[in-house]
């Protein structure tokens, strides 16, 4: 998956809850700096807003809510981070358009059900100032775009590194549903900052196993990690992509458990075993199929494309050969000199719609003429099976592995030597 893509999924996930997240803000005394970050500022009432904002949300979750005095440092570091990355942006020529805001916009509406418009009434009614909201969702995009840059720098997987993993197993076996809380550490820290962050560790998970926190608000309250206001949500991993003092600590906890936390690069991390599935092989329907698409243009007007699409159909029924006629007129570049050949392909490769007309013939049948956006379209269904892409599959997933190892890393690393190079005052 994109990094970027996976970035703006976030923001979007983030916003979806929007009912709960647009409330009136109440009257609030002056204002007072709470950070200075670089030649920026940081007001009070910017972070009275983001603490509001993930009481609602872990309200909305069913989560218990932390006191404020827990969560408050954790969120004004992720404020300082977010401001630092914008600076960054600005700096090296990321820009954000107004169609790139309302795009975004235009899938928070789609997410609560909304056009654009309405979005704005809602945030409107709520007493929140739209161009504010709007400024909030240039910064977070700018943020990932930054981010992608420093992804979009690093080099490939190679087909070694691929194979390495292949050879190694590590995709095979159960996969496991996660969480995680770390607890950090400095880049170089001392022995004295190692045992107090264990110390930390072990308190936290004491108080999970204890029942006095869930999960998820711990992570919201403890958690360095950049998924820790999202509850430490990991997603499924398998347990051989995992190192061996992982995987075994996860098997020793067993679903519903808890890890005891293990010393890592950047910190300690405590995991959440939430579920378990087994691995299995990866079977899909695929079609083949010939293709004929007469598209108007310049020369050809939607009617004469339509009268040479049945033309075309009536030649057929009369015992035309297909192909002939898919290399003499076809205008699908992609399968015309091939007679028309749509050779093995899954679902839905070519949309919705083509795949629709795909399931309603039998083997040898032709269609009748139809029409997509992309113009008049016949199809001669030549056949079905069901094909094992397991190996396939297992190979775009180790490939996507290598990916995001290399791409957490690298922007960690960014991250960090971000916040440590730039000037930074707490003021709380």
């Amino acid at each position: 998956m994109n990094y970027l893509t996976s970035c703006i999924r976030g923001l979007i996930t983030g916003l979806i809850l929007l009912p709960l997240l647009l409330q009136a803000q109440e009257a609030r005394p002056v204002d007072s700096i709470v950070a200075l970050v670089e030649d920026d500022v940081i007001m009070q009432s910017e972070l009275d807003e983001a603490i509001e904002r993930i009481e609602r949300q872990a309200m909305a979750a069913g989560e218990r809510v932390p006191p404020r005095s827990l969560i408050e440092e954790q969120v004004l570091e992720r404020l300082i981070l977010t401001r630092l990355e914008v600076l960054r942006a600005e700096a090296t020529g990321i820009r954000v358009s107004d169609m790139d805001v309302d795009q975004t916009l235009q899938q928070v509406a789609r997410q609560n059900n909304l056009d654009l418009a309405r979005l704005r009434q809602a945030v409107e009614s709520e007493g929140v100032d739209f161009a504010e909201f709007r400024r909030s969702i240039r910064e977070e995009l700018m943020s990932s775009r930054l981010r992608q840059r420093v992804v979009n720098s690093m080099e490939e997987p190679s087909d070694t590194e691929i194979d390495i993993i292949l050879a190694s197993d590590q995709l095979g076996g159960d996969e496991y549903l996660l969480s995680q809380i770390i607890i950090g550490v400095p880049e170089s820290p001392t022995q004295a900052q190692v045992q107090e962050a264990q110390a930390q560790a072990v308190e936290v998970r004491n108080r999970i196993v204890n029942q006095d926190l869930d999960f998820a608000t711990a992570a919201l309250t403890y958690s360095q990690s950049p998924n820790a206001l999202e509850g430490g949500e990991v997603g499924w991993r398998s347990i051989n992509a995992l190192s061996p003092e992982v995987a075994e600590a996860i098997r020793a906890a067993g679903v519903g458990g808890i890890t005891e936390p293990m010393r890592s690069a950047i910190g300690f991390l405590i995991l959440s075993v939430r579920d378990r599935r087994e691995q299995q092989e990866i079977i899909v329907r695929e079609y083949q199929a010939r293709h004929i698409m007469i598209q108007p243009d310049e020369l050809i007007t939607p009617s004469q494309a339509e009268a040479r699409i049945r033309d075309l159909h009536a030649q057929l029924v009369d015992g035309a050969d297909f192909g002939e006629l898919a290399r003499e007129y076809s205008m699908d570049e992609s399968s015309a000199n091939i007679g028309g050949l749509l050779n093995w392909f899954q679902a839905d490769t070519f949309g919705e719609q083509i795949q629709s007309e795909i399931d309603q013939l039998e083997i040898g049948e032709l269609s009748e003429p139809f029409q997509t956006p992309n113009g008049w379209h016949l199809l001669l269904m030549e056949g079905e099976r069901d094909a094992d892409r397991t190996e396939e599959t297992l190979r775009a997933r180790a490939r996507e592995i290598v990916f995001n190892q290399k791409a957490e890393e690298e922007v960690d690393t960014f991250l960090r030597r971000l916040r440590d190079e730039s000037f930074v005052e707490i003021r709380l």
